[in-house]
């Protein structure tokens, strides 16, 4: 009896398990640049400028300054739009925290017999915050993190809305950035 009800409990929890929506994930990528904090700060502490990034044509604040409150809204070269609000600036700290509010749809999809939007980036709920901090003599760490839910909300993702898609998407956007900010400023 002992054994058959830790097996039917064995298999509900598995159910359980397996029925569960989407979990939080995060990212976090760090370069090493080869110049003093003061310097890479200088480069991207505003949160109007992200011409440092590769995969940015330009910015445009619908609410300005580098002050909790503001929006800025990215025209990507790929055609995409990512807006933003700035969340918390630290410039004592060199770091600020931003949430992603809107985005624009790159394609739809048919999943379950419902038609999805695929956004610029398969994500849902996802925040970030950038900051340089000393490592040694002219030399700083830029660390880009972010915490995030994929960007299907409901449980059976369709792959290009899936947790992986929703990472490689986010890791892929923080690498190309860190790598050419290396780039810009070690000239």
């Amino acid at each position: 009896m002992l054994i058959k009800y830790c097996f039917i409990t064995l298999l509900l929890l598995s159910v359980v398990a397996e029925s569960h929506g989407p979990t939080r994930k995060k990212s976090q990528k760090q370069i090493v640049i080869n110049v003093s904090t003061e310097k890479v700060w200088q480069r991207i502490k505003n949160f109007s400028d992200l011409s440092w990034h590769p995969l940015v044509e330009k910015v445009v604040m619908l609410k300005k300054g580098n002050k909790k409150g503001s929006i800025r809204s990215i025209m990507l070269k790929n055609g995409g739009v990512i807006n933003e609000k700035l969340k918390k600036y630290q410039p004592n700290k060199m770091r600020y925290d931003y949430k992603i509010i809107d985005m624009s749809t790159v394609k739809t999809i048919q999943h379950l017999g419902d038609d999805i939007a695929v956004k610029v980036l398969p994500v849902s709920n996802y925040s970030a915050s950038i900051q340089v901090t000393k490592k040694g003599k002219n030399q700083s760490i830029v660390t880009w993190k972010g915490a995030y839910y994929r960007g299907f909300m409901n449980n059976n993702p369709p792959k290009e809305l899936n947790e992986i898609a929703a990472k490689k998407a986010v890791n892929g956007v923080y690498r190309a950035g860190l790598d050419n900010l290396k780039v810009i400023l070690e000239k």
